[in-house]
């Protein structure tokens, strides 16, 4: 019980943190006039998107700590699945977005304006959207084909397509086979547009002497980096897959009946990080936010 009250604890501070940090970048992208631009709209909406993606799942994870045995409705399950999948999906579609943005803003900063104009920004956000909503429809009605049998558990504590697999009473081959031939093709090619998108752009940066903004226009990109490489990267630290490739990654008696716990980088721990690596090596949204602070401050004691 102690052990499960500290638990609790801890992932309220880092959903609330999560949720806190990401609605302080919404709010300073949005009203800050500086922020205006291609890079911090993008962002603004990868913010929404956290706290969307980490309330899906948390709120639910905190409940489980607090009452044992918690049953889920089938239809609650659908939607969980749906929507789980449909913003893990649209995440991996937005950061291939922002690095495809940090390449024409230093690679063609001279057609910067007119590349990445409103209405481009406007349709790769909702590309975005529409992507991840095709995703996890297919995903989701093809899971909830199947029958289910037994106790109907899920050794998990949201509804996601392995353990739900796991329970089915028929073989999932094909179903197996469908995360990861359309899972592999969405998030390979989004990895291969950002890959491709920074290899263009330490391509260009070295090109421009040294002392003359090199350093610069690599900062600019160090934030997006880091948080594609948490995104991305979990395949190796967590042995075989997490978010990105859990579900094509060969079975391992290692991480059987484990993906509860791989689930929680990606889920709780990433949304969390993501917030801080922006406001704390971004100048221009550290400066809003002590712009921010410093007006409300003036406000109350006038």
């Amino acid at each position: 019980m102690k052990l499960k009250s500290l638990l609790f604890s801890i992932f309220l501070i880092v959903y609330l943190s999560t949720l806190i940090w990401n609605v302080v970048i919404i709010i300073l992208t949005k009203i800050d006039h500086h922020l205006q631009t291609p890079m911090y709209f993008l962002l603004r909406n990868l913010a929404f998107l956290d706290i969307c993606y980490t309330s899906t799942t948390l709120p639910r994870m905190l409940v489980n700590l607090l009452i044992e045995h918690l049953a889920i409705s089938l239809p609650a399950c659908i939607i969980q699945l749906f929507v789980f999948l449909s913003l893990a999906a649209s995440e991996s579609s937005l950061l291939a977005a922002m690095a495809y943005d940090r390449y024409v803003a230093i690679c063609n900063p001279l057609r910067y304006s007119l590349i990445m104009s409103k209405d481009v920004c406007l349709l790769m956000v909702a590309g975005t959207w529409v992507i991840g909503a095709i995703y996890g429809a297919i995903h989701t009605a093809n899971t909830f084909r199947l029958p289910f049998c037994g106790s109907n558990a899920l050794n998990h504590y949201f509804c996601d397509i392995l353990p739900l697999l796991k329970i089915s009473c028929i073989d999932t081959l094909p179903n197996e086979a469908t995360v990861f031939v359309l899972g592999g093709f969405l998030m390979l090619g989004c990895f291969l547009m950002i890959f491709g998108s920074y290899v263009q752009i330490l391509l260009s940066v070295l090109s421009i002497p040294k002392g003359c903004g090199r350093k610069k226009g690599l900062s600019t990109c160090v934030s997006h980096l880091i948080v594609v490489l948490l995104f991305y990267g979990s395949v190796v630290l967590l042995f075989y897959g997490s978010g990105s490739f859990m579900y094509m990654r060969p079975k391992s008696t290692l991480l059987a009946d484990k993906e509860w716990l791989l689930s929680l980088f990606y889920t709780c721990i990433t949304p969390f990080l993501n917030p801080l690596i922006y406001s704390l090596r971004n100048k221009d949204i550290q400066g809003s936010l002590a712009k921010l602070v410093r007006t409300a401050f003036q406000r109350k004691n006038f």
